[in-house]
Parts: C-alpha cells; structure tokens; sequence
C-alpha cells in the first residue's frame, strides 16, 4: 500500500477507537480503545516503517505507541533512546510490548537489562528483570542463577506489583530450566507465597512459582518420554 501520513494514521486509529474496548483496557491501566486485533491488522498494512514508528511514538498517544511497536525496525533504536522510551511508558501494554518487540531483538538489549536491573525505579527494574528471565532460558551463560535467587529471595516479597511480577517470572524460568537450583527456587516461592492466590482461568497455569515450575517441568518430562 501507498505510504500514509502520521495525520492519515492517527484518524484511521481515532475511527477504531472502541468505547467498551476502552473500559477493559482501562482496567488493566492502559488508556486506548483500540482492539488489538484491528490494530494489528492496520500494521500488517503499514507494514515496516522505522521513521513512521518514530513519529507514531512521539504523539504519546497509547494506541500509537501501540501501533509504532508493530512497524518499527528494532535493531535501528539506539541505546539511549530505548532507555527513554522505557522510562516514558508508564502503561503496562506500552511497556511490555517494547521490552518484548523492541528491546528483545536490539545490539544494545544486554548493556540495557543490567541498567535496567540497578536502576531505582521499579517500573524501570522490570524490565531489566524481564529482559534477565529471558536469558535464563535463551541464553543463560554467564548468568549466576543462585546470585539472581539471593536478590529475588531477598526482595520479591515486598516489591511492586509490576517488578514482583518480573522478578516472580525469573525465579519460575529458574527453576523450570535449571535442574541443579529447581529445589531452592520451588523453596523460595513456597516461603514467600508470592501470587499463590492469583485467580487463573479454567485451564491456564498459575504464576505461582511452584505451581509453575512443577507443571511446565511434568509438561516437558511428558514430551520427553513420547
């Protein structure tokens, strides 16, 4: 398709807006009406668009943020813009699909997770902390699994919601993909209990860390004796 203008995108995203889709998202504080979907659908469109993606970016709007996530060229943000545009989503949405869509598949996602880890923020911290349960399973060389378990350990308990949640993920990816630290990681989630109540739908698995680990582990031992 022809190349449309930021003006062109922003009414095409002001025509999806959906009140009712606005009223779920705002409950898990992101403030768009935009189904995902049909978002995804004008990006398939658009297709890649770094200098679009930029300017989508820059309007501050939920939805095109959203939007700029699906038509960037990861690997052409530099490393202090990724840290600005990290510490500039504050709406979980914005800041998972950055981590997850950008961040992930960038030069620079490593000197970013161990900034990010040490920095004071906690919204900040998570996703030095999501970038980090990444590597335990990816690529977990040079990484100091009983190191990670004595800070989560250490600090899960109390942490905020966002970085309990990242941290809570590392320590499940931990024991779910390192045998020789499987036991201290079930021990940790046990005593500190964190998410142990988290309601989850019929079918799905619980973030409980123990509950986790036990099932992705008899999941994998499963297809393993097939």
């Amino acid at each position: 398709m022809a190349e449309m203008t930021l003006t062109e995108v922003m009414a095409e995203l002001a025509e999806l807006e959906d009140p009712k889709a606005r009223a779920v998202n705002e409950r898990h504080g992101d403030d768009h009406g935009v189904n995902l979907g049909k978002l995804r659908a004008l990006a398939k469109r658009l297709r890649t668009q770094q200098p679009l993606a930029r300017e989508l970016w820059r309007t501050g709007d939920t939805a095109a943020r959203l939007l700029a996530l699906l038509v960037c060229r990861p690997k052409a943000f530099e490393r202090d813009e990724l840290d600005a545009m990290l510490r500039e989503a504050r709406t979980p949405k914005v800041h998972d699909w950055l981590v997850n869509y950008a961040v992930k598949k960038n030069p620079h996602a490593e000197e970013l997770r161990l900034a990010w880890l040490a920095d004071p923020d906690p919204v900040v911290a998570s996703a030095g902390w999501a970038l980090t349960a990444e590597r335990v399973v990816k690529s977990p060389a040079g990484l100091d699994p009983a190191g990670l378990l004595d800070v989560i350990e250490a600090e899960l308990k109390d942490a905020p919601d966002r970085l309990q949640w990242a941290m809570n993920t590392c320590l499940a990816q931990i024991g779910i993909e390192h045998p020789a630290h499987r036991a201290r990681a079930v021990a940790v989630g046990e005593r500190l209990e964190v998410l142990k109540d988290y309601p989850v739908s019929p079918g799905c698995t619980s973030p409980f860390a123990p509950v986790w680990i036990a099932e992705m582990v008899r999941r994998r031992d499963g297809s393993q004796a097939l």
